[in-house]
């Protein structure tokens, strides 16, 4: 895998910018196992549970395991154009614009009004898909994260999933008032890119500006590390 990461590279190679996205979300994947495997505990806190992996992204210890994250640069959430991402993945090798990184934005899923515009689910899309359509956050190379953190007991790919794609193209009121909409050309539906992860999504979206945008989406269930 080339070490290079610039517009240039991306413009032609859809394979490639996969290829990088993977490259973090993988790291991220046996994070999670690790922590699910030791039984450690977390609160009930988007922040709380986002951390477990932004710490182990940014610990020397860690990093020193696995040297494909030295080529990466993670920061905690930062201004991004209009508001705050959860996690900013920045390459450490030069890149033409101040904009070119990937965003991964988290949000907490349950069992809770699945399908309603209130809930948890709907929160997943108006203030977490729907801030990259908008272009709240930047979209440089076409394409950034979704992680859903499961703190309720419940079937992850029909309950989850199903009731998302239920009301992905619904219009909503984000929390800035302003209405929204995710603008699904593909719902979320499973794709291999993590090793064969079971819980791992994309979906295609048309972006306010005309553009389109694919969104990786990564289901982590905590409910049994939940305190």
């Amino acid at each position: 895998m080339s070490n290079t990461l610039n517009a240039a590279t991306f413009s032609g190679s859809t394979l490639y910018i996969k290829d990088e996205i993977c490259t973090v979300l993988e790291c991220c994947v046996q994070i999670y196992n690790q922590f699910v495997a030791t039984n450690t505990k977390v609160s009930n806190n988007e922040e709380k549970i986002r951390d477990v992996f932004f710490d182990k992204l940014n610990d020397d210890a860690y990093r020193g395991k696995y040297p494909s994250l030295q080529n990466y640069h993670f920061e905690r959430e930062p201004q991004e154009n209009t508001g705050f991402v959860d996690i900013k993945v920045k390459t450490l090798y030069p890149y033409t614009s101040t904009k070119a990184y990937y965003c991964i934005e988290c949000k907490r899923l349950d069992a809770q009004n699945p399908t309603g515009k209130s809930g948890l689910n709907a929160e997943y899309i108006k203030n977490g898909i729907c801030r990259f359509v908008s272009g709240y956050y930047s979209t440089y190379f076409g394409c950034n994260v979704m992680f859903g953190f499961v703190v309720e007991t419940l079937n992850i790919p029909s309950d989850i999933v199903d009731n998302i794609n239920r009301i992905i193209n619904d219009d909503f009121t984000n929390a800035q008032s302003l209405n929204v909409n995710a603008k699904a050309i593909t719902k979320l539906h499973y794709e291999n890119y993590v090793n064969g992860y079971p819980f791992s999504y994309i979906s295609k979206h048309s972006k306010d500006d005309g553009n389109e945008i694919t969104l990786y989406h990564l289901i982590f269930d905590f409910t049994n590390n939940i305190v």
